[in-house]
């Protein structure tokens, strides 16, 4: 049944108007729709993100959402020229070289949002 349904993220912000203007400027994502609880996104076919206000922002540690890219190191490349921080991680079943991370899924790497919030860029293999 949910097979065939599209889905979308939900992700937390302490500061709606902050995190609006953080996915504005580092992301270039402009708002779809602003309803009373929070801010729409849409991102590519039917893919949405939907940021709320709420005190338990940035709580997670762990990836939250993630984008699938055809170039890595390009979207990188501008995402930092933006001033978005990627993350490096040495850690038994993961280390970055560069911001990123291979295993069999493909490339992938990190950054958190101005709530906290990890999101990744994935390159599928």
């Amino acid at each position: 049944m949910l097979e065939s349904c599209v889905t979308y993220s939900v992700l937390p912000a302490s500061d709606l108007r902050r995190a609006t203007e953080w996915y504005r400027d580092k992301l270039e994502l402009e708002p779809e729709r602003t309803t009373e609880g929070g801010v729409l996104y849409g991102t590519g076919s039917a893919s949405k993100i939907y940021l709320y206000e709420t005190a338990n922002a940035g709580t997670a540690q762990n990836t939250a959402m993630c984008w699938l890219v055809s170039d890595i190191e390009a979207t990188m490349s501008h995402l930092r020229e933006r001033g978005v921080a990627f993350a490096d991680y040495d850690f038994p079943g993961l280390k970055t070289e560069n911001g990123i991370a291979t295993d069999e899924m493909g490339r992938s790497c990190w950054f958190q949002d101005s709530e906290g919030n990890y999101l990744c860029l994935t390159e599928p293999t």
